[in-house]
């Protein structure tokens, strides 16, 4: 038996069991990642799709991802890797490859405008071994690592990677517990520490995904970004007003098809709002 202790779950596994989030085991009585260096995507991609507008603007990256998620978001566009079926059958079917292979691929592309590795996709903590060996590479190797995460982790898991990721993108999807709790399965405290965390050691840019009737009232808005402009570094500064926010609008997806697409307006409004209290917020998606 073991106790996962990557996320707010803490899924108590059985010998060979999978845990909630399908991308760990428990393999001698420890907790492991089962989808180590197995690949469901890879390709290059804009450092803006990523997204990330502060970082290396211009660039490429490679990017790369495995399968399984520990939240259950109803419109995940990448359910075919997250948590479907469909995801969970990749275990037999995902080809493996090393952090080695990797790292070789993004430096042959280097002279391309390659900058580096992205970890992105599906949700790259829960196979977080695999994020440090391959990013230890990356840095020795003399390029950059961009993480692409829900922030729903501990923070040993974050101080375990953070010596080696320059850049993350980290979703804070709305502002309250009901709808992270009841609605995408997962836990508001745990992302907000993460963040508050992570921006002491490298730079940060957050997304939220405006989902009608959901988290789009200006009052949740002004309160999101109320708290990101009081954020602070190592040092005890607040730079909170200097950290990007993305504000992006939601299309029907997988298993949320019972409403609209966000209305643009509606996006245009609370980036307005968010202006109110941080100095870079951007449109996504209109």
């Amino acid at each position: 038996m073991a106790r996962c202790e990557v996320c707010f779950r803490h899924c108590q596994l059985k010998e060979g069991a999978i845990g909630f989030c399908g991308g760990r085991i428990c393999r001698n009585g420890k907790s492991e990642a089962f989808n180590y260096g197995k690949i469901t995507g890879l390709a290059f991609d804009p450092i803006e799709k990523k997204p990330l507008r502060h970082f290396f603007p211009g660039s490429i990256i490679l990017s790369l991802g495995s399968f399984g998620c520990n939240l259950r978001c109803p419109f995940c566009q990448n359910y075919d890797i997250s948590w479907s079926k469909e995801a969970f059958a990749y275990a037999d079917k995902a080809e493996s490859v090393s952090p080695e292979e990797l790292v070789m691929i993004a430096r042959r592309y280097e002279a391309k405008g390659n900058i580096g590795i992205a970890y992105t996709y599906n949700e790259p903590l829960i196979g977080y071994e695999f994020v440090r060996d391959c990013a230890k590479l990356v840095h020795e190797a003399g390029m950059k690592n961009v993480l692409v995460s829900n922030g729903t982790a501990e923070l040993q898991i974050l101080h375990e990677i953070i010596p080696y990721i320059d850049a993350m993108n980290i979703d804070l999807k709305g502002f309250s517990d009901h709808y992270y709790e009841d609605i995408l399965k997962g836990n508001r405290k745990m992302v907000m520490d993460f963040i508050e965390e992570a921006v002491k050691y490298c730079h940060v840019e957050l997304t939220t995904l405006i989902v009608p009737g959901e988290n789009d009232t200006q009052e949740e808005m002004k309160q999101l970004s109320e708290w990101v402009s009081k954020l602070k570094d190592k040092d005890g500064n607040t730079i909170g007003k200097d950290i990007v926010l993305h504000v992006s609008r939601f299309f029907p997806r997988f298993h949320m098809t019972d409403r609209d697409a966000t209305d643009v307006r509606k996006v245009y409004e609370l980036a307005e709002t968010a202006r109110e209290n941080l100095n870079y917020v951007y449109t996504g998606n209109c």
